[in-house]
């Protein structure tokens, strides 16, 4: 079997993050699609969150970009299962309560 390809870090603190879902994607894109889905989430913008602004591309005009279109593939083509992400979410909130409450029962 061959090694991963490294994929390129998401920003600061949700690299670790991100890199918690890594087993539940197959190739390099999906990994980096995940990495722009969630920078794209969570990253402040003026317009709703429609592709082009997760993109981080102008409306219309940006739809072509290949960011967007990377992003569009991710989202709606690339064969990925969304309830394995949505349950490792949750996994990883459950985990992050319990310790919240371990940590503030000790204090």
């Amino acid at each position: 079997m061959t090694a991963r390809r490294p994929c390129p870090p998401a920003p600061g603190p949700l690299e670790e993050y991100a890199a918690r879902f890594d087993d539940l994607f197959f190739s390099l894109a999906q990994r980096r699609g995940f990495r722009e889905y969630l920078t794209g989430l969570l990253a402040p913008r003026e317009r709703n969150k429609t592709i082009t602004c997760l993109a981080g591309a102008e409306p219309v005009a940006g739809a072509g970009m290949p960011g967007v279109q990377r992003l569009q593939f991710f989202l709606s083509e690339s064969p990925w299962e969304a309830e394995q992400v949505n349950d490792r979410r949750l996994e990883l909130l459950r985990e992050e309560s319990r310790r919240l409450r371990t940590t503030a029962g000790s204090s």
